[in-house]
């Protein structure tokens, strides 16, 4: 595997993806670069050159860590199995770690970040504003200095389902006659059969990751998948999964025919009662895609709990989503402030009745 940085081919500074223009800014002389650019220049290029232009091979490697040198300035990057874009704490640069997108690995698409930090700091004080009782700690200057932009692994499902339903259904009519009730009954021989497509059902594939966050900030545009480009990836960390479709099948597969079946079910309307005798849900034409989707995070720990909490953006839509530490010591305040000096005025009126 490698470790690579991708350079800009007018002055070799490092190259990353800009949300806002959803082009490849140098942060050295300030240059922009399309996807056709970037192709251009891989193009005119050979060998390892086509890949980044400063590649350095893995120094180390066991079950649990994995050390990286920096292609730019020599220091080790430590990361765990499944990161596979992070930062050299040393000289800041963004690195890929090309062996880690490839082979199976290799994603089928990825949603481009479009929410660059400055509005997504923008949308977590929006956020933060409205919420009451929070520690200090959890929106300090250092904190939020931890807001990362993350590409999370997802697997896509999709596929066609061809749906029958057989049921009887009954009507009822009542009326009176004299002093006697009667009551008709129809019954009718029902049948509802259609096909319906399926795209898109996705599922986080990143064990480690918390499913509240990714799951959370859902759903993306699907509509704007790009075909996988290692540089989208540049000024990002990233993930790889370490789930495989196996261990979702049988769940989306029974997900998918209780809602084909649900969906057929609606249309077994205008009658009184309906009893169902049969149904077939069969599933064919399945497909998975293994995909990258966008989330700007932030995360806190609990120094007296331990928990962690955290803050999730969608890095294409914007949708918000988190799980937030309360202050106990502001309610306590809040308490004495407000409900002792009540329960006292009260126990004075009860005094005096």
């Amino acid at each position: 595997m490698a470790a690579i940085i991708f350079k800009c081919p007018n002055c070799g500074g490092d190259l990353r993806f800009d949300p806002e223009t959803q082009c490849f800014k140098c942060e050295y002389c300030l240059s922009r670069f399309t996807r056709e650019d970037m192709k251009k220049n891989a193009s005119g290029q050979t060998g390892e050159e086509a890949l980044s232009g400063s590649e350095q091979e893995t120094a180390h490697e066991d079950p649990c860590a994995v050390v990286y040198s920096c292609p730019s300035c020599g220091a080790e990057i430590v990361t765990d199995e499944t990161i596979a874009a992070t930062f050299c704490y040393y000289c800041h640069n963004p690195v890929v770690l090309a062996g880690r997108m490839e082979g199976k690995y290799h994603p089928d698409g990825v949603l481009p970040f479009v929410i660059d930090r400055e509005k997504a700091l923008e949308i977590f004080n929006q956020w933060i504003d409205k919420k009451k009782y929070i520690p200090k700690a959890f929106y300090s200057p250092d904190q939020i200095e931890k807001l990362t932009g993350v590409y999370f692994p997802y697997w896509l499902y999709g596929c066609r389902v061809e749906g029958k339903l057989e049921a009887e259904g009954k009507k009822y009519k009542t009326w009176t006659e004299g002093n006697v009730r009667l009551t008709r009954t129809e019954e009718y021989e029902i049948c509802r059969d259609g096909t319906m497509r399926v795209d898109h059902v996705a599922r986080n594939a990143l064990s480690k990751a918390n499913r509240k966050l990714v799951e959370g900030v859902m759903p993306f545009e699907m509509e704007k998948m790009e075909p996988f480009q290692m540089e989208y990836l540049s000024g990002f960390l990233a993930e790889k999964r370490d789930m495989e479709q196996e261990k979702f099948a049988a769940a989306l597969e029974e997900e998918v025919r209780q809602f084909a079946e649900n969906s057929l079910g609606r249309e077994l309307s205008g009658y009184d009662s309906v009893q169902i005798r049969s149904r077939d849900m069969r599933i064919a034409g399945q497909t998975w895609k293994y995909t990258l989707m966008p989330v700007w995070t932030l995360t806190y720990r609990d120094s007296k709990t331990g928990k962690v909490y955290y803050f999730a953006c969608n890095g294409q839509t914007g949708k918000v989503c988190g799980e937030l530490p309360v202050d106990s010591g502001r309610l306590a305040r809040l308490f004495a402030s407000v409900f002792v000096p009540l329960f006292a005025v009260l126990l004075v009126v009860g005094y005096l009745l």
